[in-house]
């Protein structure tokens, strides 16, 4: 099964929590205005690479790595290859990698896309952390952990669903610094 990428980065501290491998996935609906990866958009753009070289590819980086914690999936927008993405994920998930996916939709509007798409409901199930919402120039933060506007939120996904209700995820190094502050 082929994934659509805009590229990889195989070292980040700044797309989810500890150090993590980001794949940056090809075709974003949402367009949104001052977004920092413009070049994600044309769902025709990036390289299309086979969700297995790519797992393998993966392995190969975390057998080399030990401090690497998880894997995040950014985009473009992932949910657009969510069957794939859900299988991958479900393969990183059994080595003990931690799941981060980040998407323009909310989870709300996931939840509601999944009963009419099953595999976005598998990617969602397989992402341990959520971090949603569109990106608003106008709620830029820089100091926000993970995320550039204050609308975005964290979501714990495991907690969510068990709980039945957005639960955010909570960390003490989510406020990364605050200019003007000591």
């Amino acid at each position: 099964m082929d994934i659509r990428l805009s590229g990889i980065t195989k070292e980040s501290i700044v797309d989810g929590p500890g150090l993590r491998l980001v794949v940056f996935t090809q075709g974003c609906p949402h367009k949104c205005p001052g977004c920092h990866n413009p070049d994600t958009h044309d769902i025709n753009g990036g390289y299309s690479t086979d969700a297995e070289s790519l797992f393998r590819y993966i392995v190969e980086i975390a057998t080399r790595n030990k401090l690497l914690k998880g894997i995040t999936f950014s985009g473009g927008e992932p949910f657009l290859q969510a069957e794939p993405l859900s299988l991958l994920a479900k393969q990183l998930k059994s080595l003990g990698l931690h799941i981060v996916t980040y998407s323009g939709f909310t989870f709300e509007q996931l939840a509601a896309m999944a009963i009419k798409r099953k595999s976005v409901g598998n990617l969602l199930e397989q992402t341990d952390l959520l971090i949603d919402g569109l990106y608003q120039a106008t709620e830029r933060d820089l100091g926000l952990a993970f995320r550039g506007s204050r609308n975005q939120r964290l979501v714990d996904v495991k907690a969510t669903l068990s709980a039945g209700r957005v639960i955010i995820w909570e960390d003490s190094s989510q406020k990364l610094w605050t200019y003007g502050n000591k």
